[in-house]
């Protein structure tokens, strides 16, 4: 496969590119004119190349930014993501994506362009925040390039904004004491307390059925989830096999749920005047679940009450992690506890607990070895001294 290039008029330049014989015998060439430097039309002859020996090849057009962008959310996000995710990604690219870079023709697309976004962008976001928009600005464009419209992801040549993430906050165990001291009043301390005692998502906890907890057998099942999306509640599978999972109970966790389905079993035949159902929400109001956004609302007035301002509801899953590693619980247990994908992502995400645990460690391997016994001290070996 050949091409070339010819300089048609000042900043105008004609891609010729020579695909080969038809069926009929006859050559076959494609011709593209491009606007800009010779650079531009090298890049692009590049990218037409590339597209055609992958079998990818799109006609020129003038496909936007902002059109790709449109596509991408409905034809892969959408159908291989989660709701959520897909509604993040789409606040994204409505609210900024496409009013800095919308106009772009996607072949135009310059890694300068999208990284004076980035310095516009800090002005007024996080670093953090601008970093997840070129995340998503940089699989939008690795699908174009799988789609033969980019022979590049010019999001490759660019900086993304760096951040240093925040420090974890873990509740110690007199921490811990002292909130649901303060939560003892709440309608939502059967929440909080089952969310420390089992490292449970707001999202899982939310989603919980009785027909998931045995009870007998000092276990509970994570088998859906429940969060709120434009203001109304949706059921979901959980996200990934990881998060699908059995999770042991402690005795007390089990003793404290056996009297509370006691108690809601005693509500609802007063209200209905029959059982319990099995599919209805452990933590929820009889026939309606628990609201995730009334549960954090609660959360940050207790947590304010009890002196422990900043510490969000998901800081109860790490104080979860954090208590069983400080008393030795293996990582493997927690990481599957906690439904994490690997034991490595367990161990990384937690690594600031266990370097603390060091000289804890250092102190039991002292009670196992014996003490030293030097035979060749410097006297011995030196007579003369």
């Amino acid at each position: 496969m050949r091409g070339s290039i010819r300089q048609r008029s000042k900043g105008s330049w004609q891609i010729i590119l020579d695909t080969g014989n038809g069926p009929d015998g006859s050559r076959r060439r494609v011709y593209e004119t491009v606007k800009g430097g010779k650079k531009d039309a090298q890049r692009r002859l590049h990218e037409l190349i590339v597209g055609l020996e992958k079998g990818v090849y799109a006609p020129p057009g003038r496909l936007t930014l902002a059109e790709h962008l449109h596509n991408w959310l409905e034809g892969y996000v959408k159908t291989n993501c989660s709701q959520r995710t897909l509604d993040g990604y789409e606040s994204i690219v409505k609210n900024h994506l496409i009013l800095a870079l919308g106009h772009v023709q996607l072949k135009h697309l310059q890694p300068q362009m999208i990284q004076a976004y980035y310095g516009k962008a800090v002005e007024k976001l996080s670093p953090r925040t601008v970093a997840k928009h070129h995340r998503l600005l940089s699989q939008a464009l690795k699908y174009a390039v799988r789609q033969g419209y980019l022979g590049v992801n010019v999001c490759g040549l660019v900086d993304a904004p760096g951040w240093k993430p925040k420090p974890m906050r873990t509740l110690t165990e007199w921490e811990v004491q002292i909130f649901l001291e303060a939560a003892s009043d709440s309608r939502y301390y059967p929440v909080y307390y089952t969310a420390i005692s089992t490292g449970l998502r707001q999202s899982e906890l939310c989603g919980l059925r009785w027909r998931d907890l045995d009870l007998g057998l000092l276990s509970l099942s994570v088998n859906q989830i429940l969060y709120k999306r434009r203001g109304i509640c949706e059921v979901k599978p959980p996200k990934t096999q990881y998060s699908r999972r059995r999770v042991s109970l402690t005795p007390k966790l089990a003793l404290f749920l056996k009297d509370y389905q006691a108690e809601r079993e005693t509500l609802y035949w007063q209200l209905a005047g029959k059982p319990l159902p099995l599919d209805s929400f452990v933590f929820g109001l009889p026939g309606k679940p628990c609201d995730p956004s009334m549960l954090s609302h609660d959360f940050a007035i207790i947590a304010k009450k009890a002196g422990l301002e900043g510490v969000r509801f998901h800081d109860l899953r790490h104080t979860f992690a954090s208590l069983m590693l400080m008393r030795g619980a293996p990582a493997k247990v927690i990481s599957e506890a906690l439904g994490h994908a690997s034991v490595a992502f367990t161990l990384q995400t937690y690594a600031h607990v266990l370097s603390g645990m060091q000289e804890k460690a250092m102190a039991l391997l002292d009670e196992v070895l014996p003490a030293g016994v030097n035979k060749n001290s410097v006297a011995k070996l030196s007579p003369t001294l």
